[in-house]
């Protein structure tokens, strides 16, 4: 998936089960094992800590994130990974699908530039 975005080839996931394997399969990270985590804690201190957390499994990390938090969370995966390649996908499968692999700072002045729609999915590459 990677080599194929590199060329300019659009990747379009067929739609699956779930937004984790869908997303997955259109992100170009290493899918052969990962952790899906869902939803983050919702108070600051937690949702550092759980990220914290997950940053020591060593594999591919899977989260949900709604629109009216997206921001603190990608903020909080800045803070924790530093400029990682972070996976924003959003309305998979559907008419406004995006799939967005920048580093949080990028994220965040894009989600600056227009109010957060949809569900996210968000993948975070393995850390060694």
């Amino acid at each position: 998936m990677r080599e194929a975005r590199a060329q300019g080839i659009p990747v379009v996931p067929v739609p699956g089960p779930s937004a984790i394997v869908t997303a997955l399969s259109a992100s170009g990270l290493a899918a052969d094992g990962f952790v899906f985590d869902g939803f983050l804690p919702v108070k600051p201190g937690k949702r550092l800590n759980r990220l914290k957390a997950l940053r020591e499994v060593g594999t591919t990390i899977v989260l949900y994130e709604s629109p009216h938090r997206i921001v603190a969370t990608v903020t909080a995966i800045g803070e924790v990974f530093g400029e990682v390649e972070l996976v924003l996908a959003r309305e998979l499968t559907k008419q406004y699908e995006e799939i967005v692999t920048a580093t949080p700072a990028v994220h965040l002045a894009r989600l600056a530039a227009a109010p957060p729609r949809g569900e996210f999915t968000l993948a975070i590459p393995a850390t060694a």
